[in-house]
């Protein structure tokens, strides 16, 4: 298991992995933006946000951050980007009962924002924010989904 700091941004997180990456030396970038995946033809996203990062990792000496856009379209869930919620943990675990069960005991007097389901960047995943305004993100294969995308693109 990993608890990873996880950034979320207003339309910029590429050129803030670009900068992160030359800034930390990275050893590894991963990224994968909103147009790289399949997209539902009766629900088209639009131009702007095809381009924005979907996720994302940069790894050096021993920590990963990951970060991703938060797309205008989905600021009714998530909420406006402002200082002090643009960070998340993210717990990244492929044991699906650790998940669940750190995801209950987290959302304890919190208030969940997605619940632990199957989605098509995860086969387990939620979000929520702690009674203390932290937020967490739960994901049982992250890296898994950024390597299948970045595989098929090349």
């Amino acid at each position: 298991m990993a608890a990873i700091a996880y950034l979320s941004f207003d339309g910029i997180a590429e050129q803030v992995i670009e900068f992160y990456s030359e800034a930390l030396s990275a050893i590894e970038v991963k990224k994968v933006k909103f147009g790289d995946i399949p997209q539902d033809p009766n629900y088209p996203m639009p131009e702007n946000e095809l381009n924005m990062i979907m996720e994302s990792s940069i790894e050096f000496a021993g920590g990963k951050i990951m970060m991703s856009d938060i797309l205008p379209s989905m600021k009714a869930v998530t909420g406006e980007l402002v200082k002090g919620n643009t960070i998340l943990i993210s717990l990244v675990i492929d044991d699906k009962q650790k998940l669940e069960e750190y995801f209950s005991h987290l959302s304890l007097g919190g208030h969940v924002s997605m619940p632990l389901s199957n989605t098509p960047w995860s086969s387990c995943f939620g979000m929520l924010v702690d009674k203390f305004g932290v937020g967490w993100k739960f994901n049982s294969d992250a890296d898994q989904f950024l390597d299948n995308v970045i595989s098929n693109k090349q």
